[in-house]
């Protein structure tokens, strides 16, 4: 009975890693910060800050730790948020874990460490099972984060096997931002997929969430016994996105259900693909190039280095084909004073 509510309350959907909003002399900005994740709950979407949209490799741990302060006591639902917590210290990583679960977070999203390439699936399983025997506590749930595009280090089904079977409880699942829906595809079938079996972990593989890192992937998660996307874009399509994943789960058969939910798909993937241009900085920028343009709020533009801003010459082709798409951000335009 007591694993059965832990499994109803964890978090699933579609979430946001959160873009982090600066300050001219490039502080973090708090308010429009808890103004952006607050219009994101009102889209339906959750709260993964501190992820790679976030900047969070270019914020210090105190900085996080105070925004995420910040933010549930502005009264923001502690279980709709996912912090990520993953640093090359296990020290950096404990604490700020150990404040997330003490703030009743729904998990955490954890980067291996990433600074030594190469380094073994031992060491890495060192390094998860000493954050969650330092962390110490019954409510740890720690999402893996795998994305060696950015990180290069990686989580393999060989180190989830392992730790699944050491820390059934507290390993809840993992972010493939691979890019590579095989790869996402072999931990559906691994864990995610598995409903039974002789192998001790079995119990444990049943309640092990996968989370998409685009929602290109979204409708192939859902139809493989995902959970939801964790996607840079859910910061500036919130509602599309949340309607396809609430489409996949209907129980109810609806008229040419598989091809309205692929429409559904295409037409997230068109807006993808505007964020993705190469001839942008990062998509990062262009995030908050579009909040800039949507909100009429120019202090949205700034990023930290060592990524830069649009120009005014990439800003009016983005500007352009979002408009020519017919793209919207209902609701966003609430400016924070500064």
């Amino acid at each position: 009975m007591f694993d059965g509510a832990i499994m109803k309350q964890r978090i699933r959907g579609v979430l946001a890693p959160v873009v982090t909003p600066f300050k001219a002399d490039l502080s973090p900005d708090s308010q429009r910060f808890i103004a952006h994740c607050k219009w994101l709950l009102s889209q339906n979407c959750g709260l993964a800050v501190f992820g790679t949209t976030s900047e969070a490799n270019s914020l210090s741990m105190e900085e996080r730790a105070m925004l995420l302060d910040e933010l549930v006591a502005a009264g923001v639902d502690p279980s709709r948020i996912m912090p990520g917590t993953g640093c090359c210290s296990i020290m950096e990583t404990v604490k700020l874990t150990k404040q997330a679960v003490g703030n009743g977070c729904a998990g955490v999203l954890m980067l291996p460490p990433f600074y030594y390439k190469d380094v073994t699936e031992e060491g890495l399983y060192r390094y998860f099972s000493e954050v969650v025997q330092r962390v110490g506590d019954g409510r740890l749930k720690i999402y893996l984060y795998h994305i060696p595009p950015v990180a290069v280090v990686g989580i393999t089904t060989g180190l989830v096997e392992r730790l699944l079977a050491a820390y059934p409880n507290a390993i809840a699942g993992m972010k493939d931002s691979s890019g590579d829906w095989n790869n996402t595809k072999t931990f559906l079938d691994a864990f995610a997929a598995r409903s039974a079996g002789p192998a001790p972990t079995a119990r444990a593989a049943r309640t092990f969430d996968v989370f998409v890192g685009s929602e290109s992937f979204l409708l192939a998660n859902m139809r493989n016994g995902g959970v939801g996307t964790i996607s840079a874009t859910v910061n500036v399509n919130p509602a599309a996105i949340y309607e396809l994943y609430v489409a996949c789960t209907k129980q109810s058969k609806f008229e040419n259900r598989e091809s309205k939910l692929e429409q559904l798909q295409a037409r997230l993937n068109v807006v993808r693909q505007v964020f993705s241009s190469r001839k942008f900085p990062s998509m990062i920028a262009a995030l908050k190039q579009a909040i800039a343009i949507y909100a009429d709020d120019p202090a949205w533009r700034t990023v930290r280095p060592p990524l830069v801003e649009l120009t005014p010459e990439q800003a009016k082709p983005l500007a352009a084909e979002l408009k020519a798409i017919g793209f919207t951000m209902p609701g966003v335009g609430t400016k924070a004073e500064s």
